[in-house]
């Protein structure tokens, strides 16, 4: 059946959308929650004239929601947590921690059923958890999950230090078409060659010195 969505379902539309559900769905679900109403011609007729003030409300939802994203995007935020061995967390970081991890670190509301974290988080280091703000609005955040009573700064100084010794041993490295364009050049002549090069230019010399006789005669 036809219904007009009263508000964001997700998956399915914003207000003053009108889709197609399924009758049990409509009846036992969006009814009872007042997301939506069935799309008779009289509630068909409201909604044109409500459309300019629908308009309107979007225009601020997504404006809002853009506002999110953006001091969202890139950031970062930190859970503590107690790690076993090889870096495995006891349990793992819940969708409710990250979300109170935003609030207080990055001040920011979030809904926790939103977010995606790409699977239960259970070793510590960084996670990127995408966070659905608004329809198809999204930003990303990382989680640094690190263990209790550990000292960020030395283990960033530590990254730091891994990947300027790998960029250093990258630039020593010479380069492998140069070493085998060197390799080429110095490779010894083989003496089997040698020998046919020089009979080629005796043969070449023979004719030469017949052709200047016969031009004599």
């Amino acid at each position: 059946m036809k219904v007009i969505l009263t508000q964001e379902v997700k998956g399915k539309g914003g207000e003053g959308d009108v889709i197609e559900v399924a009758r049990g769905f409509a009846v036992n679900y969006l009814f009872p929650r007042k997301m939506a109403i069935e799309a008779t011609s009289g509630n068909l007729k409201q909604l044109e004239q409500r459309m300019h003030n629908i308009r309107t409300r979007e225009e601020g939802r997504v404006g809002e929601a853009e506002a999110v994203a953006a001091a969202l995007e890139g950031k970062k935020v930190v859970i503590r947590a107690k790690v076993g061995e090889e870096g495995r967390l006891f349990g793992s970081v819940t969708a409710h921690m990250i979300e109170e991890a935003i609030a207080e670190q990055l001040d920011v509301a979030i809904d926790r059923r939103k977010m995606d974290a790409h699977g239960h988080i259970k070793e510590v280091g960084e996670h990127v958890v995408s966070v659905q703000i608004y329809r198809d609005i999204k930003a990303h955040v990382t989680v640094v999950v690190a263990g209790e009573g550990v000292d960020l700064t030395e283990v960033a100084a530590a990254e730091a230090a891994v990947v300027e010794n790998a960029e250093v041993e990258e630039a020593a490295e010479p380069d492998e078409a140069v070493v085998d364009e060197a390799s080429a050049d110095s490779e010894p002549v083989d003496d089997e060659e040698q020998l046919d090069d020089a009979a080629s230019d005796e043969e070449e010399a023979a004719w030469g010195s017949d052709v200047e006789i016969l031009d004599e005669a």
